[in-house]
């Protein structure tokens, strides 16, 4: 009997997977992880990524650099040039991530209230997530109508985000929180999951003005984030003000920042947008690969 392969599976078990991963102390057992996976030392960094791949299927072949001095500096890799071809097409928004296609659809009201799903059943209300600060209401407003999609990283996926568009980066919100795993099993059992975690909100204006809003949810073990755009990094320790006005300009493709290690964006887009033709749950999709289409392309096509 393969040992790897039965502790798997236990770990698959779905009472089992919550327990060990949700009823832990979260925020502490994050920080351990944090300062365990920035030892650069060759004994703790080879028995991490062993354990590591024993329990995904972390593939490095991708990578721009084979050889890390740390897990942390595994987690973080950049990819060699090529590997993510991005849809260069202006009316096409692309994936900001690698991940796999959680809820997705439109942006529903009830009771005069934008809200979208963490999975079937469990809704949330829009404003709740993005925070009820002085943008909140003119944001909902903007997005009612709209479309939103869910993308799940997991722990052996690329951890870095990109811009899905050209746009301007002009304003982030970051609203600390726990660290709940975003996994299957924890959003069919906590509601309000996304509203409960460490998160930021990503503020992009397309060139025609229209908003198109990033989510990147921190997790257990991940509650960190980092934006090339602000000189500090967003995590547990964070004690900033939440927010945090920006004014870069980006390319569709070009990095906004990193995972610590592998998480969940949310993706919100405004009325004039709609799902890439074929788009569905659970399939997996890669950075730069169609996720969105303006209505009137997808209607021309």
């Amino acid at each position: 009997m393969n040992p790897v392969a039965t502790l798997r599976r236990i770990a698959q078990h779905e009472d089992l997977n919550f327990l060990l991963t949700n009823r832990v102390p979260r925020i502490a057992l994050t920080h351990a992880i944090g300062w365990w996976s920035r030892i650069r030392h060759p004994w703790v960094r080879d028995l991490s990524l062993a354990v590591w791949k024993a329990f995904s299927d972390l593939d490095l072949s991708e990578a721009k650099e084979q050889h890390f001095a740390s897990l942390h500096d595994c987690f973080i890799r950049e990819l060699r040039p090529g590997a993510r071809p991005v849809d260069a097409r202006p009316d096409v928004i692309t994936s900001p991530s690698d991940g796999i296609v959680g809820a997705c659809g439109r942006i529903e009201t009830v009771n005069s209230e934008p809200q979208v799903f963490q999975a079937k059943g469990f809704p949330y209300r829009l404003a709740e997530l993005l925070g009820e600060s002085v943008h909140t209401r003119t944001l909902c407003q903007e997005l009612e109508g709209g479309s939103y999609v869910t993308l799940r990283l997991t722990s052996s996926m690329y951890h870095r985000f990109h811009a899905p568009c050209d746009a301007r980066l002009e304003h982030v919100t970051y609203i600390s929180g726990d660290t709940w795993n975003v996994n299957p099993i924890a959003l069919q059992r906590v509601e309000r999951l996304f509203c409960r975690n460490e998160r930021a909100v990503l503020h992009l204006r397309q060139a025609d003005g229209a908003r198109l809003l990033l989510v990147p949810v921190a997790a257990i073990l991940v509650a960190s984030m980092r934006l090339h755009a602000l000189d500090v990094p967003l995590n547990l320790r964070y004690r900033g003000p939440n927010e945090l006005p920006c004014d870069m300009d980006c390319s569709k493709g070009q990095e906004l920042g990193w995972f610590e290690h592998g998480s969940t964006i949310l993706v919100f887009a405004p009325p004039g947008h709609a799902l890439a033709p074929g788009l569905a749950t659970g399939q997996t999709i890669r950075m730069g690969q169609p996720l969105l289409v303006r209505n009137e392309a997808r209607s021309s096509s």
